[in-house]
């Protein structure tokens, strides 16, 4: 079984909802008869990110993420980076740090090191111009991404390089979405993720940042048992996020098994009402979703 729990649904600016990080949590016979899953992948970790996960260490059937009065680190051993905006990433300094001072090995003195996962290019952006400045000094050294995670860098476009995965069985393949433009699409890495459930071939679409892009997404999300797509609720020349208006667009069948995500905190306005029923509805935060049985 493979569960999705969204942290936080909200867009980078709200504050109802927390930011749009996920848990996904692979599981042998299901979190009705386990204490905690097999393995577990966090998809990113925004600046709300370590209040959510303070919250969702309370909630029941997490427990396991508790461990005197702190959210336990450790238990999220491979992290993936979706792109380098601050409701992504905002709460990686605090996850490293605790790892690495927190949560030592009273054995070794060592802290953890999960797995960090994106593409290369990110990664290093990610360190470069992002966590280098609060990261690279320890006391007595100075530190690189490599003495906090161990580092998988994925290869966009070079096949088999492209997908990793979690529990030997749910395979993940990154794409590009066409989340902020430069000067032509996908120039600034940003990735969303297919979800493949190798032993039925059942997969789920989870689209990341990205403005509206249904063409190229079709053939995954068509096929899908449950697609997740951000959506930004006010019109926008500019925007980077898929606008309603565009995603009412999709085929009908599409919506029905389509959960939206990354909305602002206007969601429950009666404007919207009708949403429920012509989408899948809006994604409950802190709530598992079942994937894949």
């Amino acid at each position: 079984m493979l569960t999705l729990t969204f942290l936080g649904v909200g867009s980078a600016f709200a504050k109802r909802n927390y930011h749009s990080n996920v848990l996904f949590e692979a599981w042998s016979k299901g979190p009705q008869q386990q204490s905690e899953p097999d393995d577990v992948l966090l998809v990113d970790m925004g600046a709300y990110g370590p209040l959510a996960l303070h919250q969702l260490k309370d909630r029941p059937g997490f427990e396991y993420l508790r461990h005197e009065g702190y959210c336990y680190y450790p238990k999220l051993r491979r992290i993936f980076i979706t792109h380098t905006h601050a409701d992504h990433i905002g709460g990686l300094e605090e996850l490293a740090f605790m790892n690495t001072f927190v949560f030592t090995d009273p054995a070794t003195g060592k802290g953890f090191k999960p797995q960090i996962i994106s593409s290369i290019n990110i990664l290093v952006n990610l360190w470069d111009q992002s966590l280098k400045g609060g990261l690279s000094t320890i006391q007595g050294k100075y530190a690189l991404l490599q003495d906090y995670f161990y580092i998988l860098a994925l290869r966009p476009g070079e096949p088999g390089r492209e997908r990793f995965l979690i529990d030997k069985r749910y395979q993940f393949r990154i794409f590009p979405t066409d989340h902020v433009q430069i000067e032509r699409k996908y120039d600034w890495p940003s990735y969303g993720l297919h979800v493949t459930d190798l032993r039925t071939q059942q997969t789920a679409f989870f689209s990341g940042d990205t403005r509206f892009d249904y063409e190229v997404y079709r053939p995954m999300m068509e096929p899908t048992v449950l697609c997740f797509h951000d959506v930004q609720l006010y019109p926008q020349m500019t925007s980077v996020h898929a606008l309603l208006s565009e995603l009412q667009t999709m085929p009908p069948e599409v919506k029905q098994k389509t959960v939206l995500y990354h909305y602002g905190d206007n969601w429950d306005d009666p404007t919207f009402q009708q949403i429920p029923t012509e989408f899948a509805g809006w994604a409950k935060p802190q709530e598992r979703y079942v994937l894949f049985g």
